[in-house]
């Protein structure tokens, strides 16, 4: 398939987990593609083997780098065509032991990042009639213990997904989300700051939660992006997509 051809997209936190699956496929299908992370090294090893992909250094949680990222890419090709805010931080968060600066981080990144990198992108997505896909959770929607901060602020995410293709659809623009179930990616040891221990608990307590008892793979959320993404969802906007093995239902 050769869906995205000439066309140029940008996916935040592409240096690894969902985001590098989601790379390397609109690479694989014609697209150049920019990748952002806060780790050089982990973005100089993706590009060295793939041509078609750019690393750029930029923290999403910054209102500076959002500017900065989407004028690397029309700099690099001109145009931008898809915006994928996949970039995402969390922590646990007991309400006992409640934390602003941790609260405003995960904000930051999860909420702030990708409305102001919409907004500076927005210009250019409508001159080429693009589109934006958001990347959510199901803790968006399922309540867990102690992961107040991080499910709301995906909540908050899929809310504006629907408000922004509201106000972009006029424009050509359209805006949808993935709402990803667990995921075989460092997420949970990197980003949450489990133990190697409390990670292999939590995956065997995911798994027989999760209906269709395995965890996911990148790959099976990047495909719905892509989708999400493409012509053939041209008449498709405001839209949650769960990619969960029915983890949400249960």
């Amino acid at each position: 398939m050769n869906r995205f051809a000439g066309k140029v997209a940008i996916v935040t936190g592409g240096g690894g987990g969902i985001g590098l699956s989601t790379a390397k496929r609109f690479a694989s299908e014609g697209a150049m593609v920019l990748i952002t992370g806060r780790r050089r090294q982990a973005l100089d090893d993706v590009t060295a083997g793939h041509p078609n992909i750019r690393g750029f250094v930029a923290d999403a949680a910054s209102p500076a780098d959002a500017a900065r990222t989407i004028g690397r890419a029309v700099e690099q090709w001109g145009r931008v065509d898809v915006l994928v805010n996949n970039a995402g931080a969390g922590a646990p968060s007991a309400l006992a032991n409640a934390d602003p600066d941790r609260a405003g981080a995960v904000y930051a990144v999860n909420v702030i990042g990708p409305t102001l990198l919409a907004s500076a992108a927005m210009g250019h997505l409508e001159e080429s009639r693009g589109a934006i896909v958001n990347v959510s959770s199901t803790l968006a929607r399922k309540a867990i213990a102690g992961f107040a901060d991080y499910a709301a602020s995906k909540a908050a995410l899929e809310q504006a997904t629907r408000c922004w293709a509201l106000e972009l659809a006029p424009k050509g623009i359209r805006v949808n989300a993935v709402a990803s179930g667990p995921v075989e990616s460092e997420f949970l040891r990197v980003r949450m700051g489990f133990s190697e221990e409390e990670v292999e608990a939590i995956k065997s307590q995911e798994r027989e939660m999760i209906p269709l008892k395995r965890r996911g793979e990148p790959d099976d959320v990047a495909s719905w992006i892509l989708h999400l993404a493409s012509s053939e969802a041209g008449w498709v906007t405001g839209q949650v997509l769960g990619v969960d093995g029915g983890f949400s239902i249960l």
